[in-house]
């Protein structure tokens, strides 16, 4: 009874060795396929650079590269803004230049212009150059523009630029231009005009307190000025009305207000004219020593027919050239600051750019540890897969 014989024997063999299904083989294959998988995953990162190639590699890192990848362009774009920014302002500030040349040049012929020794004549001749130099201003505010928008003409006060990757306030830097609108300064160094004056009925003005209005006319636009001297004792003068009323900034950002004299120097009354050429109209300061209203002149703002006029535009040139180097000014602390913004999109872009790669490229050194690790994985899978195979082959020999 305990001695197996040789029937029984190979009836256990033959029920151990099934054909139909071979489990090693199953195993091994499903084993070689994951890690076919892997190796194939490794090399797409290879070959591509890159950690994550789809969302399925890391939902969140991808999430966030993303917003990261749009802040980096967004920035790159910001930068060439700010670049063009910088190009705006040395194209408009490059005809300032130019502009405060002429206007230096018409206080020279002012000031010549101030002098008896010159007969009509001389002071027609140099009327001439001045309504030519006019003309040229007139024609650099027409000709100054950056890709078709006109820079000092008036018709742009502001411009506006992107220097950020977002849409909100901080990312957005405003350029004045209002203080470089060179057509008005042409029309308020053109010839012919004596404003609008306020002739003296007395020896002297007598104290002008309380409010005294102005308007300034330009085209189809007219504007109010209006000035409230101090106390009476401030203003007894003509001469200190007239400081008075240029010492008011609003008054002095579109009037000037000159004392007129005779060929003696005494004071006969006050001038006002536009710095901007437009006609002026007003009610004199309140006073005995003035009369009420002035007479209105034309749309023009110098006058070389006399030394009167010639000193009076002298003071209207200085505010003129004084507007533009404050313009120059401003414009030259803008261009500054988009220096300042290039620099600092440059170093954000940077930082910006690391972290993105920390997130999403591949660590080429790693990973070719993963993908050594998988192929040597491979070939012994496959190796052992064949061996799987080739297990029921002994099957073969029972049946010979």
């Amino acid at each position: 009874m305990g001695r197996r014989t040789t029937t029984h024997i190979t009836e256990e063999l033959i029920m151990g060795m099934q054909i139909n299904t071979n489990l090693a083989a199953n195993n091994t294959y499903r084993n070689l396929a994951a890690t076919q998988n892997d190796m194939s995953k490794s090399l797409e990162k290879l070959s591509s650079g890159l950690r994550i190639n789809r969302a399925a590699d890391d939902a969140a890192g991808l999430a966030i590269s993303e917003g990261l990848k749009s802040q980096v362009g967004g920035l790159t774009v910001a930068s060439r803004n700010a670049q063009d920014g910088i190009s705006v302002i040395q194209t408009a500030e490059g005809s300032l230049n130019e502009v405060q040349s002429i206007l230096q040049r018409v206080r020279d012929l002012a000031v010549q212009a101030g002098n008896d020794s010159n007969n009509v004549d001389s002071r027609k001749a140099i009327t001439t150059e001045v309504t030519a130099l006019s003309a040229e201003l007139t024609r650099i505010s027409a000709g100054t523009n950056f890709n078709g928008t006109q820079l000092l003409d008036g018709s742009k006060p502001s411009l506006s630029f992107q220097v950020g990757a977002n849409g909100d306030a901080s990312s957005q830097i405003k350029v004045n231009l209002a203080g470089a609108n060179v057509a008005s300064i042409a029309s308020g160094v053109s010839t012919g005009n004596k404003g609008t004056s306020f002739a003296m009925t007395g020896a002297n003005a007598a104290a002008a307190t309380g409010a005294t209005a102005f308007t300034v006319t330009e085209g189809s636009t007219t504007s109010l000025v209006t000035v409230t001297l101090g106390a009476a004792s401030a203003t007894n003068t003509v001469d200190s009305i007239a400081a008075a009323l240029n010492a008011d900034s609003g008054f002095s950002g579109k009037l000037y207000a000159s004392v007129e004299r005779d060929a003696a120097g005494a004071a006969t009354g006050i001038n006002v004219r536009s710095l901007s050429g437009g006609a002026v109209a007003g009610t004199a300061p309140a006073t005995a020593g003035l009369q009420t209203a002035g007479t209105a002149g034309t749309a023009s703002a110098l006058d070389f027919t006399s030394a009167a006029g010639a000193q009076a535009a002298i003071g209207l040139i200085d505010l003129q050239i004084k507007n533009v180097s404050t313009a120059r000014a401003s414009l030259g602390a803008d261009q500054n600051r988009f220096e300042s913004v290039i620099k600092n999109l440059a170093v954000s872009k940077e930082n910006l750019t690391a972290a993105g790669s920390r997130i999403r490229d591949t660590d080429m050194a790693e990973e070719m540890v993963k993908y050594t690790r998988s192929s040597i994985l491979s070939q012994a899978g496959t190796a052992m897969l064949a061996q799987a195979n080739q297990s029921a082959q002994g099957v073969l020999s029972l049946l010979r």
